[in-house]
Parts: structure tokens; C-alpha cells; sequence
């Protein structure tokens, strides 16, 4: 519980910026003294039921759109990239490709958590601008590289401003309520995975677009000596607009302490945030999640392709395409219209728990359906596993449960940023290592033979069970906790407990 004391020292910090999240009164409440005699009748209720701020909404999400967008871009063609260098003999290609993506991915995970405290110091929106700034040109001037080490450096340059994706996710929870945070990031993560889906898009259609566009692009020369250009170039080109409009358009949501008043803003070590209650927990939860997720997406695609006899689908690439779009799409109708409704009527930590329950039987699924065209049932085939992939894709409701979690455990606002930055660094760290390794163990797997290529799915079954074992363990705050602590208006409505 807070002290009186602590709650007068929010209360005066708060108070001297106005903010729709907070009411208008500017008296702070005591222990002794209930809500009805400092807030007028309705006054929660109105704060509570205040829509999202459409126009923050939508710059922050076309801002959300262009990080992974710049990530996914390079992918179509990284590895004839390499290869057209002359540096590297041909079986070494996936090796450096895998090489530069790793180090992407550390760069960023050394820098997330100054990139955090910097967002809790001066402010969200210059962090914000800067990163995606630099992302901007990071991203652009990739495909001018004409060497691996070119290569390395302009990605890792890239992957140095690690602050966007931690801004975004901070300014999207300060810009919703406990009612509209369940819809605020059902948009993060819809906007993110139009980014992942666009991004190999864009790389895959425009490169090499005076071979592939002879009648536009074949009588420039630029295009001859750069040709993955146009696609980087592109990309960064929707960065800046995003920059632009971040600067002109994004709100600051951080509020300023009164100096005169004799407050300060809570300072924590990494250590002191991460020994805080609940914390350590949910950091935990949030790794296995990403393992599920990172694995899975490492996987899917060789297993579209392994022929059915050593244990996949054995498809074309048409139909790997179409796979991927299918479970594209429907994780993005789970996102925006399932997860806020199942949130607002059983909370984040049912939701959680659902998916985790289903996580093991998601993956148990694909073995059986490459059995089912081992002994040639491809009707059945056809009739179940585009659909079971679609229903299945409902467990990607978890990635934005956990993001739910991590604002409902935070102890404040003035750390929500480091906190954010400290899992985020946990991904990064996690993203370095876990595709390569989980390719690797598909390729032992259909290599060895065991249980007819489908060792993987056993271990991915596994450690989709741990998760399952580990949900029950998923944070429920104290009712109003942790919405006072992030700046959330206090509600004695319906759902409170679950963070809503």
C-alpha cells in the first residue's frame, strides 16, 4: 500500500502539467479522507471512459510502423547482397548474413537502458526524434554498402538508436487510460506487424529495379552500381516522413516534477527496479514468450519448405507465402478485435493464461499435419491446418498481454521507460542468438530422422508447456495500484484488477 506521504508527494509532482489521465482537482487526498469529498460525482468515470487521443495514436503507430519495416527490409536480399561482394565463398553466405542481424541485435541491446533513462529524463519526445532520426539515415544508407564490413557498420549504426521502439511503447501507455490501454496496444502491435509484413515487401519488390524495371529505372546508373538502394532508400524515406511527424505532431507525455515544491522524481538502480515486486517475474515471463516467438518464426519458414518425407509441408514457394499471410492477418484480427474485448471482460492475466494453455497443442499440430500428407490425406489436410493456423495465431495475444503486465508492475512512472528498456535489452539479446539456433536444431532434427524429422516439435512442445507452467505466476496488481502508479486515474469500476 502507499504511504500518505508518498501519495502526497505524487499528487504535488503531478499536478503543476495538465494531462487528460489525471483529475482536475488539485488538492491531494489523505489516508483519512475517500475519494467522494475531494472528486466531484462522475469525475473517475469521465477520466476512465476518455477515448484514445486518435491523432497520438496514429503518428505513434506510423512511428511503430517503420522500425520493424527498417529491420525486415534488408532480408529479400541480404544474402545476394553478400555474395554479389566477392568476399565470401558461396556456403559462407548464411553465416555473415546471420552475422550482421546478430550484431544488429546486440548493439541494440547495449543501449536500450540509456536509451530508457534518457526517455525518463528529459522526455519521450526527444528521444523519440532522435532515434528515429537516426534509424532513418542508419537504414538509408545501408544498401550503398559494397562490402561486408560496410554492411556491418551501417547496421550496427542503425541498431545504435535503440530508443524508438522503447519510447513508442511508453507514449502509447501514457496516452491511454486503465479502459483504453487493452485497445492502445492491440494498434501497437497491429502497426508493428504491418511493419514485419511490409518491410520483405518493399526489399523483395524493389531490388535490383534497373533489372527488375528496366523501362523506369534501366537508363539510371545510380541504380546499375547501387541496386539495393532503392528499397533502403525507400524505407528511410518513410522514416523521415515519420521523424517529421513525430516532431511537429507527438505530444510529450512525460510529466515534469515542480522543482519549488521539494519533490523529485524516484530514482532506482537497474538492480533496485529489478528487485522490485514483481519485476523479476515478469522480465522471466517476457523472455520465455519471446523464445516461443522468436523460434516459431525461425522455424516456420524452413518447415514450409523441408519436403514431407524428412518431416514438413514440402511447399511451394507461392504457397509458403500464402501460409505466412494467412498467419499474418489473423494474428492481426486477434490483436485489434479479440484481445481488447477478452480483456475488458476477464483481464490481462486470463488472457495469458489461455494462451499459454494453448501454446503446446499449436505446436503439437504440426506434426500431425505432416503426417496427414505422408499418407496422402490432403483433403483433410486442407479442410484443418489453414484454419487451425489461423485459430492457432490467437496465442500472439500474449505478446501484448505482457506488455500489459510490464506497465501494471511498474512501481512509477518515472521508471516506466527504464523498465521498458530493460526487457527490450532482455529481447535484443534473445533475438542475437535464438533464430540461428533454432534453424540449427530444425536442420539436426530433419537430419537425424528421429521420429520421422519431428524431434523439433518436441522440444518446441516443451518449452511451450514451461510457459504454460510459468502463466500461473503472471502478476495481478492490487486493485488501482498500478494504475496510480503510472499515472493512471484511480477507478472503482469493473476490471481494475487486471490493470484494464
Amino acid at each position: 500500500m502507499t504511504s500518505p506521504e508518498n501519495t502526497e508527494d505524487d499528487w504535488d509532482a503531478r499536478v503543476d502539467e495538465t494531462t487528460a489521465l489525471l483529475a482536475s482537482s488539485a488538492k491531494p487526498p489523505t489516508s483519512t479522507e475517500t475519494d467522494d469529498d475531494h472528486v466531484p460525482n462522475g469525475s473517475h468515470s469521465k477520466d476512465e471512459d476518455k477515448p484514445l487521443p486518435k491523432d497520438q495514436v496514429f503518428l505513434l503507430g506510423f512511428a511503430r510502423f517503420v522500425e520493424p519495416a527498417a529491420f525486415f527490409c534488408i532480408f529479400p536480399f541480404i544474402n545476394q547482397m553478400i555474395w554479389e561482394t566477392g568476399e565470401v565463398p558461396q556456403t559462407s553466405v548464411g553465416f555473415y548474413s546471420g552475422l550482421i542481424e546478430s550484431l544488429f541485435s546486440l548493439t541494440q541491446m547495449c543501449l536500450m537502458i540509456p536509451w530508457g533513462r534518457a526517455a525518463d529524463r528529459i522526455g519521450r519526445k526527444p528521444v523519440l526524434v532522435g532515434s528515429m532520426a537516426g534509424v532513418t539515415v542508419g537504414t538509408a544508407i545501408f544498401g550503398l554498402s559494397k562490402s561486408i564490413w560496410q554492411m556491418i557498420l551501417f547496421r550496427c549504426f542503425a541498431g545504435i538508436f535503440a530508443g524508438t521502439i522503447v519510447t513508442i511503447r511508453v507514449m502509447f501507455t501514457e496516452n491511454s487510460t486503465p479502459e483504453t490501454q487493452a485497445r492502445a496496444f492491440s494498434i501497437f502491435a497491429f502497426t508493428g506487424n504491418l511493419g514485419l509484413f511490409l518491410g520483405p515487401v518493399i526489399g523483395g519488390v524493389l531490388a535490383k529495379p534497373a533489372t527488375e524495371f528496366p523501362s523506369i529505372f534501366g537508363n539510371i546508373r545510380f541504380f546499375h552500381d547501387y541496386p539495393y538502394a532503392l528499397p533502403t532508400l525507400v524505407t528511410g524515406s518513410i522514416g523521415a516522413i515519420a521523424t517529421l511527424t513525430s516532431a511537429f505532431g507527438v505530444k510529450e507525455t512525460l510529466v515534469k516534477h515542480d522543482k519549488t515544491s521539494g519533490t523529485a522524481p524516484k530514482k532506482m538502480s537497474i538492480l533496485e527496479l529489478i528487485r522490485s515486486p514483481n519485476i523479476a517475474i515478469t522480465l522471466y515471463i517476457y523472455a520465455h514468450i519471446m523464445i516461443l516467438a522468436f523460434s516459431y518464426t525461425a522455424i516456420m519458414p524452413v518447415f514450409y519448405f523441408t519436403p514431407v518425407k524428412l518431416g514438413g509441408f514440402g511447399f511451394s514457394p507461392l504457397l509458403i507465402s500464402a501460409m505466412m499471410c494467412l498467419g499474418g492477418l489473423s494474428q492481426s484480427l486477434w490483436l485489434l478485435i479479440a484481445f481488447p474485448w477478452l480483456q475488458v471482460r476477464y483481464g490481462t492475466k486470463w488472457i495469458m493464461r489461455l494462451c499459454a494453455i494453448a501454446y503446446p497443442f499449436f505446436f503439437a499440430l504440426y506434426p500431425v499435419f505432416n503426417l496427414l500428407l505422408r499418407y496422402n490425406q490432403k483433403a483433410i489436410f486442407w479442410a484443418t491446418a489453414p484454419l487451425a493456423s489461423a485459430i492457432g495465431c490467437g496465442v500472439a495475444m500474449s505478446f501484448t498481454g505482457i506488455q500489459l503486465v510490464i506497465n501494471d508492475v511498474s512501481p512509477g512512472p518515472e521508471v516506466l521507460g527504464t523498465l521498458n528498456a530493460v526487457a527490450l535489452t532482455l529481447v535484443s539479446g534473445l533475438r542475437a542468438f535464438s533464430p540461428a539456433l533454432f534453424a540449427s536444431l530444425f536442420a539436426a532434427s530433419v537430419k537425424s530422422g528421429i521420429l520421422g524429422g519431428h524431434l523439433i516439435w518436441i522440444l518446441m512442445v516443451v518449452l511451450a508447456a514451461g510457459f504454460t507452467v510459468v502463466s500461473r505466476w503472471v502478476p495481478e496488481p492490487a486493485k488501482g495500484e498500478a494504475n496510480e502508479a503510472n499515472g493512471h486515474v484511480q477507478s472503482d469500476g469493473p476490471g481494475d484488477a487486471d490493470g484494464q
